[in-house]
């Protein structure tokens, strides 16, 4: 990439790997890299948006992801990982997340990541709460992937 890729995140969380996350072949296992969308999500979301993963009446599911690896993660780095929002719908929201080795400009790993907002009782669709589309949108950006 000739760009800076960074620039085109807009929220950032810095994640410590930990030492449980290398495999035997000496670098993070590809599933933590789902967990490292997991927690930059729901850390800005519970944040910025409000989110009450406890008692809220609203919670978000996740519906699709994807990750495209290209650069190892391995103990002890710390991962800075990008967050946008490409999509932002009724009742769902894609986001892309961007993985980066602290300092570097070019991405280890980028993925996307669907959530439906559904009522916590009955697990139907609901649109997003005010507090947390206020949220989203602050992170919406043209997407950059089809």
């Amino acid at each position: 990439m000739s760009d800076d890729a960074r620039a085109r995140y807009p929220h950032f969380l810095a994640i410590p790997t930990r030492w449980k996350d290398n495999d035997v072949y000496g670098h993070v296992n590809n599933i933590d890299y789902y967990s490292f969308f997991d927690t930059v999500i729901n850390h800005y979301l519970i944040r910025h948006g409000q989110l009450d993963i406890h008692r809220g009446a609203v919670i978000g599911f996740a519906a699709e992801s994807h990750c495209k690896y290209l650069k190892s993660l391995a103990y002890p780095e710390v991962v800075d990982a990008g967050l946008r929002v490409a999509k932002l719908g009724n009742s769902s929201v894609r986001y892309e997340v961007g993985l980066f080795r602290e300092g570097d400009r070019e991405p280890a790993a980028e993925g996307w990541f669907v959530h439906v907002f559904v009522d916590r009782e009955t697990q139907k669709s609901r649109p997003i709460p005010e507090a947390i589309r206020s949220a989203l949108t602050a992170l919406l950006v043209p997407s950059a992937t089809p």
